[in-house]
């Protein structure tokens, strides 16, 4: 152990320096819902959670693939940087803008036209219903600033610059937090909004991140030898493809992933409004557990991307393989979190009794995903960062979409296993998606390792 930790030591600094900032960063996306959930939940309503449930759940489909899309960039950034091509990344952010931003208006409107459309036909109760058509309005509009922001957060990334985008996070977050309340509670003269207060407020969060973080990169030293061709004419189809050749099938991976769980949140709303409600409580306990390695994920990316581009292949797997020893270390300690504070957590996000004991149920289950949730996102920053992003794609669809999914179908519903076998059928569909990627990043990295 002693041998092994000292041959990686150098690349478990490296990664963490980079990584925990992304974390921070990352969980600001989920800290989002998450405060979203909490204020609805102690201040709405059990019915109100479960619309929280419903709207998120439809949403997450559509924003994983704007994020998809916009951290194309990041790979691509971290190769030219390392070979030194400096211009050429402010070239890549126009791009990556523009497509970001069309991105954004295409999945707002697909969500604000198609509202009417998926809520009357998913089997929910039309209670849960009414209180997630707003919600999910607002969602939809935040969606276009959200990917704004991200472009010039992966863009900073993909340079080594991490912390700026954490601070953003944070102070985005709190201001979230602060005007949900007053919203939904009605204070200082306005008049209580319920669900809709939380998309106000998260609207008017995503908002002024976008603004921040666009004016901290334009503006920052920092970046000057970047961003000095970063201009509306170098908008064009070559680089805007080479965008969409990473960025679509990432984006795919992930709403692969994402959208297996917002079915599986479906499936779930028609067992009940509280077994919703429940399992809106531990997949978002869940997703920010999942954030934090995707904060390691996204490190990894970077990383292999540098190592790519200047072809140090051997250092290429050693940051990878120590990027896999930082996420099992890390996904092993809120597996146990989950386990033995299963029965407390959940009151974090509501008094209802009933919600709590199904919630406690789904927790000792999502620290048993913990480890397969954590290694296949490994895997899949890992292969982005050397530019594979087709085959991991496939890979994800046959997981979730053909075993996971099916799967947790057939336990939870037809063979009435209710919640817990719907989320038995997603804890397979990550072991599948684990070792499946894990094992095309071996053949690869020591295929470019030979000489």
């Amino acid at each position: 152990m002693k041998a092994l930790y000292q041959k990686y030591k150098p690349h478990y600094s490296e990664s963490l320096k980079l990584a925990i900032p992304v974390v921070i960063s990352q969980l600001g996306h989920m800290l989002t819902q998450a405060s979203d959930s909490i204020i609805i939940g102690h201040f709405s309503g059990t019915v109100a959670l479960a619309g929280v449930s419903l709207a998120t759940s439809i949403f997450v489909i559509a924003m994983v693939i704007g994020l998809g899309i916009s951290y194309a960039i990041t790979p691509l950034i971290a190769q030219q940087n390392g070979r030194g091509n400096y211009l050429e990344c402010g070239r890549l952010l126009s791009n990556s803008l523009f497509l970001n931003i069309i991105s954004g208006v295409i999945l707002c409107l697909g969500i604000c036209f198609g509202i009417e459309l998926l809520l009357n036909h998913l089997d929910q109760a039309p209670e849960v219903v009414a209180q997630a058509r707003p919600f999910l309005t607002l969602l939809g509009i935040s969606l276009i600033p959200m990917l704004i922001f991200n472009t010039f957060k992966q863009f900073t990334e993909g340079l080594g610059f991490t912390k700026q985008a954490m601070y953003i996070s944070v102070w985005g977050n709190v201001l979230n937090i602060c005007l949900g309340i007053i919203f939904v509670k009605g204070m200082f003269g306005i008049k209580p909004m319920g669900i809709r207060g939380v998309g106000y407020s998260t609207l008017i969060d995503r908002s002024t991140m976008a603004i921040v973080m666009g004016l901290y990169v334009v503006r920052s030293a920092n970046f000057q030898k970047y961003v000095k061709e970063f201009t509306i004419r170098n908008i064009n189809r070559v680089r805007s493809l080479q965008l969409l050749k990473i960025g679509l099938p990432v984006g795919l991976q992930y709403t692969f992933e994402v959208s297996a769980f917002g079915g599986a949140a479906i499936l779930i709303g028609t067992i009940s409004p509280v077994a919703q409600a429940a399992h809106q409580i531990a997949i978002n306990l869940a997703s920010m557990t999942y954030m934090m390695a995707s904060g390691v994920s996204a490190a990894a990316a970077i990383k292999s991307g540098n190592n790519f581009g200047a072809k140090n292949y051997s250092g290429l797997r050693l940051s990878a393989i120590s990027s896999y020893h930082i996420v099992i270390i890390l996904m092993s300690i809120t597996a146990i979190i989950f386990v033995s504070c299963n029965r407390l957590l959940p009151w974090v996000y509501t008094s209802d009794k009933q919600v709590i004991i199904i919630a406690s149920q789904l927790l000792i289950i999502a620290g048993i995903f913990q480890l397969f949730d954590g290694t296949q996102v490994i895997g899949l920053g890992v292969l982005r960062g050397m530019g594979d992003v087709n085959i991991p794609t496939y890979i994800t669809f046959l997981a979730y979409w053909v075993v996971g999914l099916p799967v947790g179908y057939l336990l939870g519903i037809h063979y009435n296993m209710g919640v817990t076998g719907v989320w038995y059928g997603l804890v397979l569909g990550l072991m599948i998606a684990s070792l499946l990627l894990f094992i095309r990043f071996q053949m690869i990295s020591k295929g470019l390792s030979e000489p």
